[in-house]
């Protein structure tokens, strides 16, 4: 069995223990990234879910912006879910602070409506065999705009779009961390590996 990969995960705010956990179950070790000294020696990293000002202005007061856009540019699998697709995108247009602007995207946020409008669905994604994978969409964005070097993933049966992946990058709308599903965590487990 190969070495279980060190995976971070952002924690300054939103659902980061519950993607802890997946990655746990999916082959993973985990660790909490709160200070640009945390990104060393780490295999992959996890922006996750939450509220994508409060993220965004955290990274800046934490001072991990460049950080992890350098790691990124070097290479780090990372992949951020929900408020983290928004971080990743290079155009996010209704977020009101600076994103880590690093994958050829553009995300409307809150693209379903308030709170009360959340849903779920079963989608079909490349690279997971089997089953549909439940999508969670909680004030969830989507992927309006793609650059040509982005593979769509999955989609809603309505066309939008909700998985993307660009090179070493993964965004999805949906949270799969809240399911007792892991084959995403798995999926992006196995583009850790890759990463030396």
């Amino acid at each position: 069995m190969s070495k279980r990969p060190l995976v971070g995960v952002l924690a300054l705010q939103g659902d980061f223990r519950e993607h802890a956990t997946s990655l746990s179950e999916a082959g993973a070790e985990v660790t909490e990234i709160r200070h640009a000294e945390n990104l060393k020696n780490i295999q992959g990293l996890i922006i996750p879910g939450g509220e994508s000002t409060a993220i965004a202005r955290l990274l800046i007061a934490y001072n991990l912006t460049d950080p992890i856009r350098r790691h990124i540019e070097q290479g780090l699998p990372t992949w951020g879910t929900c408020a983290g697709a928004i971080l990743l995108a290079k155009n996010a247009p209704d977020l009101d602070r600076p994103t880590i602007s690093v994958m050829n995207i553009t995300v409307q946020r809150n693209a379903f409506g308030p709170q009360i409008n959340s849903f779920e669905e079963n989608i079909y994604v490349n690279g997971i065999s089997g089953l549909p994978i439940k999508a969670i969409l909680i004030r969830a964005p989507i992927i309006s705009d793609t650059g040509p070097e982005v593979s769509i993933l999955g989609k809603l049966s309505d066309g939008s779009i909700v998985a993307v992946k660009e090179n070493n990058l993964l965004a999805t709308s949906f949270h799969p961390e809240l399911t007792n599903d892991s084959r995403m965590h798995g999926l992006f487990v196995d583009m850790t590996r890759q990463y030396s």
